[in-house]
């Protein structure tokens, strides 16, 4: 406990950090913001060729199903 107490007490200054702490939150604001872009620019890509999807589901519809969903169970 002794020796705890000694390195706790021998620590004077916090460790200076790179940049201001707001400039840490601003760059995780933007890459959030930027894999939310990213993440929105790929809505919709299932129906943009319906004609592709619409064999696919015809060729893999392995029980039988018409339904993917599994609301018809």
């Amino acid at each position: 406990m002794s020796v705890l107490v000694s390195v706790l007490a021998a620590v004077d200054e916090p460790a200076s950090l790179p940049f201001d702490p707001i400039i840490f939150g601003l760059i995780a604001a933007i890459i959030f913001a930027a894999l939310g872009f990213v993440t929105w620019s790929y809505r919709d890509v299932a129906n943009r060729h319906p004609q592709k999807s619409a064999k696919y589901a015809a060729t893999h519809d392995v029980h039988g199903h018409a339904d993917r969903t599994g609301a018809d169970h």
